[in-house]
């Protein structure tokens, strides 16, 4: 991966706790460090084909001029947030702010934040047996497809398939869902479960029928043990209502615990 950085840009802008902070402003150093491929435009010799660093560098001005944050963290994340969403040549960026005029009663250079932020990959699996089933998972694809911190939303054929567990219900439909993201892996299971109360999902009963079961299977090569998460999800493999759908959209995604893709995964299962 190559690196384009813009380096200690200044900026007289208004953030700050303090009263006058907001009220008369002072001098922030923006530094930027992000992560392309310039192999083609340097081979064409053609700005359309990299990151346009004079643009960068209005955008950046534009964020820490049109609105006032108490924190300069917040104002990192706002700057790295503007660089990714509006470069798509642009993968992964470093943003330092810096804040050498800050409110501190003794001698020192500056203060700063740095942050490093991505786009992620992440595989999701969606799931429905009451009710309007192709209603809700087209809702959750919708929801995912309008969210601005998403991008590149790949969906797998709805397929029909037999409930998994030993309660009696319906069939259920089911789909795999690819996506990029700037959330965060806990970001991600607030989404999922957002899109789950978004569809009056009740949890009754485990295993059981549900308006909208979503799922995070991958996020980028991450292994996830926490008491809210398990990352990649801990029966995927198990499951052909999973790899099937994923087979199609993702054949060669690997999974991180096993070292398989989810063809070899599906071809064990068979």
């Amino acid at each position: 991966m190559d690196k384009i950085s813009i380096k200690n840009l200044e900026i007289y802008a208004y953030h700050g706790v303090l009263p006058e902070e907001k009220r008369d402003g002072q001098k922030f150093i923006v530094s930027a460090d992000m992560y392309t491929s310039t192999r083609k435009a340097a081979l064409e010799d053609n700005l359309e084909k990299t990151v346009n660093y004079a643009l960068v560098c209005e955008q950046i001005k534009e964020c820490l001029l049109k609105q006032s944050y108490n924190l300069i963290e917040t104002v990192a994340e706002k700057v790295a947030e503007t660089i990714l969403l509006n470069n798509e040549l642009v993968n992964e960026v470093c943003v330092c702010i810096s804040k050498p005029g800050a409110p501190i009663p003794m001698t020192f250079e500056t203060v700063e934040v740095s942050i490093t932020r991505a786009w992620h990959k992440v595989y999701l699996s969606i799931g429905s047996n009451m009710g309007d089933k192709k209603g809700y998972l087209d809702y959750a694809v919708k929801a995912l497809k309008e969210d601005v911190l998403i991008k590149n939303v790949l969906v797998s054929q709805y397929i029909e398939t037999k409930p998994y567990g030993n309660v009696a219900q319906d069939d259920f439909l089911n789909a795999c869902i690819e996506l990029d993201t700037l959330y965060s892996p806990q970001e991600m299971l607030e989404k999922a479960q957002l899109l789950e109360q978004g569809a009056n999902r009740e949890r009754k009963v485990h295993w059981g029928p549900r308006t909208l079961d979503v799922d995070i299977l991958l996020y980028d090569q991450d292994i996830i043990r926490t008491k809210d998460l398990l990352v990649p999800h801990i029966e995927m493999h198990k499951r052909e209502f999973v790899l099937k759908p994923m087979l199609e959209i993702a054949p060669y995604a690997v999974h991180p615990v096993f070292n398989k893709t989810v063809k070899e995964l599906s071809d064990l299962l068979m």
